[in-house]
């Protein structure tokens, strides 16, 4: 291991005065040593070094804090109470240091209404673009719909009928119920004398009303005319208080033919006289009530019921529980009126469901023989019951209590029998049905959001061409703003995104260079961002257009710092720190720093990946695994083109491709929910395919994602791996627990007992300081060791369960050596290289590629049984080229013992060490979804078409 170097004896930066430098003295945030370092500002600097060393501790939360508390320091005290303060991180001093910035991977929207285009402003300006340029059609007819201004009403009268008798109308009720008594005597006392009352004309006269329980029209009479010259002042006249009564819609009746006209300043339609509102980017919101889909309420997807799940095996009874939200045969309401209707359309409740006949059947599920909901009503405007028929059917009751229930329990079960289907009201679309007939150049809103970015680029490249003069002048500026930041998005590698993306999709990678893209178009000067590995989920042939990103960045006048494990972006970066000499207590220093061609001449582990000098070596032979097959076929989902691929069991396989290119959608939304629903009876939906041979072969199948393992401090690896019930157990049967009647719960720091009453079992007490920041102080009374006195007194081997939980992974291997089935646990967390971190460390204090650690030993402890298949989706994600290499081993180790792994992955490091690749591509988005090349490393270095190849022959060193 390389010699550790004071700061002073450190690469220094080039000779900057202070004024040009970030200099941090005596960081201590975590594991960090006391640290001091110089950063230079205005340049690209990367921090690097294994997972758990202590970059992200000095970029976010030391910087990135300092800088954070900075500004809400500038807030008055009276303020500060409001909004709360932030900790002042574990720093002696921070000199240098400018606004910060800080584009991380957490920050994405889980809220299905988020998605690309609200966050990046894009859909904003679209809406605006469509409310102001938006040719409004008809969704009756499909013809172009018009609107008239007072001279143009005139006009068309004197044109189509000159010398004709007409009667002028203000429309006052529309299809609508009521006796309107008080209104017939409002207009009465104005000086009208007739009103038009479903079709014919009668007088005003007192107490006049209509049968309140039809629904009626009725329009005032304003003026009986001839149009002739002189009349031409007085049309214009009641014209205009026409439309002045009945809001901007008015009808011309002619006398003699009974025939009526109708016009409107509003859009309408000529044939049908369908009206649209003055349209507004509201109109255009999926997010606003005045432009949502009244079905879905915006989100594009409903719950419907699966009659899968309300009848999944036809041949059992009734009694038998065969209709399963009715359950089996018991003494409740709904059963008896079962019986009943039994009784009376004759079919048991004793024979096979599908002996029963249809119309029975019908009744049963929907209240009504015909299987229709005719007989529902409207709850509200997305949900309906049956309320009129005698019995409202299984499938409305289920309806009923998902929609009408407060009981989480209840709404639980009836979700059950529920599948989330696309609103077939807007067809996923989430707008109302008049905005999606709004175009632009034969467009509507909802087909530009569908389209990916560089489509979306190419379609507005030379969009003036195809609008009229008018248009032009009113888009000019709305055009300049969608142009850049749709080009922002292109630049940072994006291309294959659509606008109607749901964040809750993305990557963190593909979140972070949004974010960034966003920045850049942001144009702001003097501020110093802080960036976690921008990297993930990027294709080495985009790369350069992300590095490009960040250069961009630092030519505006503003600091870069990024977090990064990537070989590009760390040999591209103006100064290059490297965290370390190990993880946890054995990091937290500054191994080496400079330029990265400075770098590359140190003897240091980052150094040796760097140039190449060290890492794993090849595989001589590729697996040719067990004999048998996966294979699916017809796979159609989101952009992929009807592909069929085999997947070798028992090797080590990767997926490969650039980012859009269909990989997620194959596995992590085809394949797994396939393998899930087989071994676990999984209700999630595989996208669409046509089938799947060889399922016999697989058992079982574990996906292990990126997600984190708790959000609270009381979560920890212990916990999270399921050992720490053991460990509890284990000091339970110890004599002493046993003569005092001690059970596994007494152990338990969440649960009263045997914890601390005072920190209620949290080790630490928070101490609110009104308007400066709470303080977290160690229990005074337990000191930090999270349990009472008497429950600290048992002790296992000399050690109480703190202690225990104090321990370092690799010491509780040792510990635990002579209890196997503890040991097991433990042992495959210090396999995944996390032997460093205490198996009660606080779960929010984990770095990424820790955390996805514990995800995958917790997986590994458990007994696979030679047929398990392993989905795991970039599992580099936060790993050091160090750390990498003792991952392979541990995958390596389940394919050995009969098990195969699919890894989805862009990093060279893992793909070369596959025993078959699977490459897609060409592209993303609409260019990709095709299966380009599969085979070893070697044959796949071979296929001119695929980007992979190209940087795998220089990894393999294959011309």
């Amino acid at each position: 291991m390389a010699k550790i170097k004071k700061l002073d004896q450190v690469e220094p930066a080039p000779s900057r005065s202070t004024e040009d430098l970030i200099e941090v003295y005596g960081a201590r945030e975590h594991n960090l040593k006391n640290l001091d370092i110089r950063l230079p500002k205005n340049k690209l600097v990367v921090i690097t070094g294994i997972s758990g060393s202590g970059k992200s501790s000095l970029a976010f939360d030391t910087i990135y804090a300092e800088g954070q508390r900075r500004y809400m320091e500038s807030f008055s005290a009276y303020a500060r109470q409001f909004i709360g303060d932030m900790e002042r991180p574990d720093v002696d001093k921070i000199t240098g240091l400018s606004p910060v910035i800080s584009i991380e991977q957490k920050t994405t929207n889980k809220n299905p209404r988020s998605t690309v285009g609200t966050i990046t402003e894009v859909y904003d300006f679209l809406r605006l673009l469509y409310a102001r340029i938006g040719l409004a059609y008809s969704y009756e007819t499909g013809k172009k719909m018009t609107r008239f201004s007072e001279d143009e009403i005139l006009e068309h009268i004197y044109k189509n009928k000159e010398k004709k008798k007409l009667i002028i109308l203000a429309p006052l009720v529309r299809g609508r119920k009521g006796h309107y008594r008080e209104l017939f005597e409002q207009v009465r006392k104005q000086g009208y004398l007739k009103v038009r009352i479903d079709g014919e004309i009668v007088d005003l006269k007192e107490r006049l009303q209509v049968d309140r329980y039809k629904i009626h029209d009725i329009e005032l009479v304003v003026d009986r005319v001839q149009v002739t010259p002189d009349a031409k002042s007085r049309i214009s006249q009641s014209v205009q208080k026409a439309l002045q009564i009945g809001k901007g819609l008015m009808f011309v009746l002619d006398h003699d033919t009974n025939k009526s006209t109708q016009y409107s300043k509003q859009l309408m339609c000529e044939d049908t006289g369908l009206s649209y509102e003055e349209p507004s980017p509201n109109t255009f919101s999926f997010n606003s009530p005045y432009g949502a889909c009244p079905r879905c309420k915006g989100l594009g997807t409903i719950y419907q019921v699966d009659m899968n799940e309300v009848i999944p095996d036809y041949s059992k009874s009734i009694q038998d529980g065969g209709l399963v939200p009715l359950g089996e045969a018991r003494d409740t309401f709904t059963y008896k009126q079962v019986q009943q209707l039994a009784k009376k359309y004759k079919f048991s409740l004793t024979k096979p469901i599908s002996e029963i006949p249809r119309e029975a059947l019908n009744l049963l599920l929907f209240g009504d023989v015909n299987g229709s909901l005719n007989t529902e009503v409207a709850l509200d405007e997305e949900s309906t019951i049956n309320v009129s028929a005698e019995y409202e059917g299984v499938v409305n009751m289920v309806r009923r209590y998902f929609n009408d229930t407060s009981s989480d329990h209840v709404r639980n079960w009836a979700e059950g029998f529920m599948k989330l289907s696309t609103c077939p009201t807007c067809d996923g679309a989430r707008l109302k049905k008049e905005s999606l007939f709004f175009r632009v150049d034969n467009k509507n809103i909802s087909e530009l959001g569908n389209m990916d970015l560089s489509h979306l680029a190419t379609w507005f490249e030379n969009i003036e061409e195809r609008l009229d003069n008018k248009q032009n002048v009113i888009a000019k500026d709305i055009l300049k703003e969608i142009r850049e930041r749709v080009g922002f998005l292109l630049n940072v590698g994006l291309t294959y995104l659509t606008l109607n993306r749901p964040t809750r999709t993305l990557s963190g990678g593909e979140s972070q260079r949004i974010r960034l893209a966003t920045q850049i178009g942001s144009q702001l000067m003097g501020i110093t961002y802080i960036l976690d590995e921008p990297s993930i989920g990027l294709h080495q042939r985009d790369n350069m257009q992300l590095i490009e990103a960040l250069k961009n960045l630092k030519e505006m006048g503003n600091t870069v710092i990024v977090v990064e494990h990537d070989k590009d972006i760390m040999l591209h970066a103006d100064h290059l720190v490297d965290i370390g000499p190990g993880a946890g207590k054995h990091g937290g220093e500054v191994v080496a720093q400079g330029k990265p061609t400075d770098m590359l001449k140190m003897k240091t582990a980052t150094a040796g990946y760097l140039s190449g000098k060290t890492g794993a070596p090849i595989p001589e032979e590729r697996r040719k695994g067990n004999g048998k097959f996966l294979e699916l076929k017809g796979v159609t989902g989101n952009n992929l083109k009807n592909v069929s691929v085999k997947f070798p069991l028992g090797t080590f396989m990767c997926v490969t491709g650039v980012s859009g290119s269909g990989k997620s959608t194959l596995i992590n939304e085809t394949l797994y929910p396939i393998l899930s629903k087989h071994a676990y009876n999984s209700k999630k939906e595989p996208m669409p395919y046509k089938s799947i041979k060889g399922l016999e072969n697989i058992d079982k199948v574990i996906e292990i994602d990126q997600s984190p393992i708790g959000r609270t401090p009381r979560s920890n690896p212990a916990t999270y791996c399921g050992f720490f019930t053991d460990i509890r157990t284990l000091f339970a049967q110890v004599p002493e627990a046993k003569i005092r009647g001690y059970n596994a719960g007494r152990f338990s720091f969440n649960v009263k007992g045997g914890r601390c009453d005072v920190c209620e079992g949290a080790g630490v007490r928070v101490i609110e300081m009104n308007f400066l920041p709470d303080v977290m102080v160690h229990c005074e009374k337990c000191n930090g060791r999270r349990y009472n006195r008497e429950t600290l007194e048992i002790r296992y081997k000399g050690k109480s369960i703190s202690d225990v939980l104090d321990m370092t992974v690799d010491e509780a291997v040792e510990f635990f050596q002579p209890v196997p089935y503890i040991h097991r646990k433990v042992k495959t967390l210090q396999d995944v290289g996390l032997g460093y971190i205490s198996l009660g460390q606080s779960a929010v204090t984990l770095s990424g590629g820790e955390a996805q650690r514990v995800k995958l030993s917790t997986e590994l402890s458990k007994k696979d049984t030679g047929k398990t298949i392993y989905i795991l989706d970039e599992p580099t994600t936060g790993l050091h080229f160090q750390d990498i290499q003792m991952l392979l081993k541990v995958l390596n180790k389940l394919v050995d013992r009969g098990n195969t792994v699919l890894v989805i992955e862009h990093n060279l490091d893992v793909i070369k060490m596959a025993d078959y690749i699977i490459d897609l591509g060409p592209e993303g988005g609409e260019g990709g979804g095709q299966i380009l090349c599969t085979g070893t490393p070697e044959v796949v270095s071979k296929c001119k078409e695929s980007h992979t190849a190209k940087f795998l022959a220089q990894e393999l060193r294959i011309k």
